[in-house]
């Protein structure tokens, strides 16, 4: 970790580690607040999330297609409450 001052006169030197591969964190008043990282890098971060929340939708397709539809539907009441259900879960990340 180095400090904005450090940064700030040493940026070549910085942005050869970083083409090298390394990260650079860039800290204020003791406190990490930036990291450099190369781009290439950045979009395969990126893309694992992405892959990771495209998962946790087939996983919750797949639950919901074993779960039997009652035959008379649902209410308005019943469906909106199981919206807001899955409104939580996602937002906790389950």
């Amino acid at each position: 970790m180095i400090s904005v001052s450090d940064a700030r006169a040493t940026l070549p030197q910085i942005l050869d580690q970083v083409e090298r591969g390394e990260e650079i964190v860039i800290s204020r008043h003791g406190k990490a607040v930036a990291i450099v990282i190369r781009p290439d890098a950045l979009r395969a971060r990126r893309a694992g999330a992405a892959f990771g929340v495209a998962n946790q939708i087939h996983i919750a397709l797949d639950e919901a297609r074993l779960r039997p539809i009652p035959p008379e539907g649902m209410s308005v009441d019943d469906a909106e409450r199981r919206v807001g259900q899955l409104r939580t879960e996602r937002d906790r990340g389950v």
